[in-house]
């Protein structure tokens, strides 16, 4: 069985406490879907928000003095968010595992699209590098390659049309944690609730719900 699970670069906790976070070990990776508990949650909102936590360009809005908006200032007032990771692929009849590579992001993830419909067969993507996996599409089979920089990296094969419907359900993953997000902020951060599901929604390229959960 083949298996794309969305996966966020989770930050370690190291003493945080601006709100529950679940604990985590540098460059775990979290899968995102609908079925997090809220410290996992803030794990993720957290992890979020740390890779958007820079020091703002000359002219642009200060840092606020409250630690909790401090902490949120690049996520909710930078142009272009940035969210460590993308999608992990594992097969697990050979337990064969291909994971994102550094600076890729899950804001790209729609880029898998691209080689399936981007361009002739055959057509090869690169998904960021140490390792470097790629996807090459020829014909209806698509090559998934672990380390395209290693002569011997493992491979998994899927067809096209199957891709296609593991892309969904990876969506669907996306869609069921940005959910999640909405009750979270709703609850612990309810002053920055509609900033915070706006910006994840564009950090993941996922369309936010027109009702926050409560």
């Amino acid at each position: 069985m083949i298996i794309v699970q969305p996966v966020l670069e989770a930050h370690p906790s190291d003493g945080f406490s601006l709100w529950p976070v679940a604990e985590a070990e540098s460059y775990d990776h979290l899968p995102l879907s609908g079925e997090l508990s809220p410290a996992e949650v803030g794990t993720a909102v957290m992890s979020i928000a740390g890779c958007n936590h820079v020091d703002p360009p000359a002219g642009a809005l200060p840092r606020p003095a409250d630690p909790v908006a401090t902490f949120l200032h690049g996520l909710l007032t930078m142009d272009d968010l940035f969210a460590a990771g993308g999608l992990r692929v594992t097969d697990t009849a050979t337990g064969i595992v291909l994971l994102p590579g550094c600076c890729i992001g899950l804001e790209d993830w729609r880029n898998w699209s691209l080689a399936l419909d981007g361009g002739p067969a055959p057509f090869s993507y690169d998904f960021g590098h140490d390792p470097s996996p790629t996807v090459e599409r020829v014909g209806e089979t698509v090559r998934l390659t672990v380390d395209g920089e290693q002569d011997d990296s493992p491979v998994i094969e899927v067809t096209a049309a199957e891709l296609r419907h593991l892309l969904a359900g990876a969506e669907k993953d996306l869609t069921g944690f940005l959910n999640q997000v909405s009750g979270w902020a709703a609850r612990e951060l309810p002053g920055h609730a509609t900033s915070i599901v706006a910006a994840v929604s564009r950090a993941l390229d996922i369309p936010p719900r027109r009702e926050p959960l409560a």
